[in-house]
């Protein structure tokens, strides 16, 4: 590999490096023998459930169905609707119409559990996430809708201490364990995302493809380190170090984008993030993103998200 090419795991490492996943709301859940919970669909949010007493089936809106033991988490990383079930005729409720008991800031209890039942049938944690891959975003699209880590799965070895301590800070009920709850799940669900992508994604094309190309992935790798650069064909085909047509036609090709469009999504998608989460000023991002005026910005915001940086931010908000 030449010189100026960085290794693919560099870019990896970058990128990952950029992910942000944080809890919105968990339940820890009590069941008895028969529970049917639904979970609506939520776009730009991701579930996390892991069984820690018992079993469930999860039964996805597309049809499929997964049979869970004790152990296994489950990542869900486009937030598609979906149920958990004691069998598959089990008639669902909305999680949200259960009663819910807080046990933290971020986590409540439901128990379903019948009085006539002394111990629960099965006891679970439920978890809905804020899910940004920063610039890897268009890997969303291409992960399975179900990523599932057994407890007896080789490939998640590196997990199982995190589930034994998630294990027994679901059924001891110590001090603090709600906030230890929420934290272990968000280390789980991001750890589930990193093994998929060193495992090549599961052969997912386009941007994976790119960032095993040295082609491409230096001038990848210097986008998203200075995203605000005056960037052009020319100026990212250097960094490549190909001529401007053969970079232009490789990008192409491999992502299934132009690279200036390339250029403004990374760019847009950031400035959403910084508008909405870190709650900067909208000339602060026009200006960290090269924009020589907010004029200039808004449009190219409005160009791509369909609303302007004020409107967006104050939806998100609301």
């Amino acid at each position: 590999m030449s010189e100026h090419a960085p290794a693919p795991a560099d870019l990896i490492n970058q990128l990952l490096g950029d992910m942000h996943l944080h809890g919105v709301e968990y339940r820890r859940i009590q069941t008895g023998p028969d529970f049917g919970l639904g979970f609506e669909f939520k776009p730009g949010h991701a579930y996390f459930h892991y069984i820690a007493v018992g079993s469930a089936v999860l039964r996805c809106d597309d049809g499929s169905e997964h049979v869970l033991t004790a152990g296994d988490a489950v990542f869900m990383p486009r937030g598609e609707g979906h149920a958990l079930v004691s069998s598959q005729k089990q008639r669902v409720s909305p999680i949200d119409s259960f009663s819910a008991a807080p046990l933290s800031d971020s986590v409540a209890g439901v128990d379903t559990c019948p009085s006539t039942h002394a111990v629960p049938s099965a006891v679970l944690l439920y978890g809905r996430m804020a899910f940004d891959l920063g610039g890897m975003q268009g890997l969303s699209k291409l992960m399975p809708s179900v990523m599932l880590a057994g407890y007896n799965d080789a490939q998640f070895a590196g997990l199982l201490p995190l589930i034994d301590s998630m294990k027994r800070e679901v059924c001891s009920g110590r001090i603090g364990f709600a906030g230890i709850l929420a934290r272990l799940a968000d280390v789980i669900a991001a750890m589930i995302v990193r093994g998929w992508v060193e495992r090549g994604c599961d052969d997912a094309s386009g941007l994976v493809a790119a960032l095993r190309d040295p082609r491409l992935a230096r001038s990848l790798l210097a986008l998203h380190d200075d995203p605000g650069r005056d960037w052009t064909v020319d100026t990212l085909a250097a960094e490549s170090h190909v001529s401007r047509s053969v970079f232009a036609e490789r990008f192409q090709s491999t992502i299934g984008v132009p690279p200036l469009r390339y250029v403004t999504q990374i760019r847009m998608h950031l400035a959403t993030r910084w508008l909405s989460v870190n709650k900067l000023p909208i000339e602060e991002v026009a200006l960290r993103l090269g924009y020589t005026s907010q004029a200039a910005f808004s449009r190219a915001f409005k160009r791509v998200n369909g609303q302007s940086p004020g409107a967006s931010k104050r939806n998100r908000v609301a």
